[in-house]
């Protein structure tokens, strides 16, 4: 059985930490949060900074599980190679829940429409929903695109935005509904509307429905609607 993402995510808290550029610097940040109990969700090498005579830096951010800011800052600074840290929303916070939008670009921009507009009446609400858009032809860039959102921090659903999908595309659906995303299809031509959980002929609506699915503060519900077409 393919493993599928929880709904019920954890708290995190983040750090942002200056330190040198060198092979064991980081490694060694990460046992120091692991000995004070903090499991490492998210990693990323924000930027490279200029060498200021001190040698070369960089600067990245760590989210973690299982700690306070507290907890998290007194571990980090007792790393070595650690020059300058502080404490920074998370983001998931920020950000929040992600929406995924591929597909040819008349359609993406139609769905991303309807997309952000239901997304901002949700947010001032208190939601953090972003929509993310990408504009591809060709199957194997859909197909390749389709199963990359399985590894996006934050993705919650994705939006197939095109006139033919199918194939390839239609497998690697199957593999990302399996890991729990949810996928919403424009009516279009080819395989892909019968691997998908919601067919939308209209794409501004499909981008409206899209931020309901995942939206705390909407009633509709996907399960329910799962094998249907509008």
């Amino acid at each position: 059985m393919s493993p599928r993402r929880s709904a019920a995510i954890p708290a995190t808290v983040a750090i942002r930490v200056v330190h040198d550029d060198a092979p064991g610097a980081l490694p060694a940040i990460l046992a120091a949060l692991a000995r004070a109990g903090a499991t490492v969700r998210t990693l990323s090498t924000v930027r490279r900074l200029e060498d200021a005579g001190t040698g070369p830096a960089v600067e990245t951010e760590i989210e973690v599980e299982g700690v306070d800011e507290a907890v998290m800052d007194v571990a980090v600074a007792g790393a070595p190679g650690v020059r300058e840290r502080r404490a920074t929303r998370t983001m998931d916070r920020i950000f929040g829940k992600r929406i995924i939008v591929v597909g040819g670009g008349a359609q993406v921009a139609q769905v991303a429409l309807g997309a952000v507009s239901e997304a901002d009446r949700h947010n001032l609400r208190g939601e953090r929903i972003s929509v993310d858009t990408i504009a591809l032809v060709g199957e194997a860039n859909i197909a390749g695109a389709v199963r990359a959102v399985a590894d996006l921090p934050r993705a919650r659903c994705l939006v197939l935005a095109g006139s033919i999908m199918g194939g390839d595309i239609s497998r690697a659906a199957d593999e990302l509904r399996a890991v729990g995303i949810p996928i919403i299809a424009l009516n279009m031509v080819g395989s892909i509307t019968d691997h998908v959980d919601l067919v939308v002929t209209d794409p501004v609506q499909a981008g409206t429905m899209a931020v309901m699915a995942i939206a705390d503060t909407a009633t509709f519900d996907l399960a329910r609607q799962r094998g249907r077409r509008y």
